[in-house]
């Protein structure tokens, strides 16, 4: 079934029938495992720097599973003694169009507002109502991490970016890190000697008809 509209319509439209139809909600935080799944990142992050952590991760933002997986296993690391007390700085990375966690982060708020006519070309950032927003949240705090707001022509300009000097076709989602890590460098916030992982969420391929217009401008 194909609904017009954003992820939070789907959302509604699932809840309002799951029971009456007999349907299993497998939506964000909603189902066991998709935590499970997301917080390997944390684990392989920890594996690669031999047995270190970074000092930022930079993550794009929509339903911000990925950020809690992380978070979640950082936890278990620590309980494991694999490692103590720190963390990296957590930054959320979110859509100009999109942004109800960074409006919500930068209003000091726990919870995130309903954000209205969402839109933005980087549909894994196009969630005006994350579910896990309370958590995100927290997160972010807890790890002394952050939230910025990049616009799509700050991504498409990143993403060609990483094309022409990395050979890394990335989704905008990904290029939006990018955008961030330099506005966080500038500023002072992310230092020259400190250790910084980008994530790349999805490939470039997804959003060929954008980058094309991109490149004919």
């Amino acid at each position: 079934m194909l609904l017009n509209g954003l992820i939070s319509d789907c959302g509604k439209y699932v809840a309002e029938r799951k029971d009456r139809e007999g349907w299993y909600d497998v939506s964000t935080l909603k189902e066991p495992y998709r935590v499970e799944g997301k917080k390997t990142m944390a684990y392989e992050l920890w594996e690669q720097f031999h047995g270190k952590l970074p000092d930022v991760i930079l993550y794009p933002t929509g339903g911000g599973v990925g950020l809690i997986g992380m978070c979640k296993a950082f936890d278990e690391m620590q309980e494991m003694g694999w490692i103590g007390p720190e963390r990296p700085r957590m930054v959320a990375v979110q859509a100009e169009g999109c942004a109800p966690i960074a409006k919500a982060f930068k209003a000091e708020r726990a919870a995130a507002e309903f954000f209205p006519n969402a839109a933005t070309l980087a549909s894994g950032l196009r969630v005006p109502g994350p579910l896990g927003d309370l958590l995100i949240l927290r997160m972010l705090r807890q790890t002394r991490g952050t939230a910025l707001i990049v616009t799509d022509e700050e991504m498409l300009q990143a993403g060609k970016e990483l094309a022409s000097l990395e050979g890394i076709y990335a989704a905008p989602e990904g290029a939006a890190t990018v955008i961030a890590a330099r506005k966080l460098a500038v500023s002072g916030w992310i230092q020259p000697e400190e250790t910084v992982v980008l994530f790349n969420t999805g490939t470039g391929y997804k959003y060929a008809e954008a980058w094309q217009r991109a490149l004919l401008a």
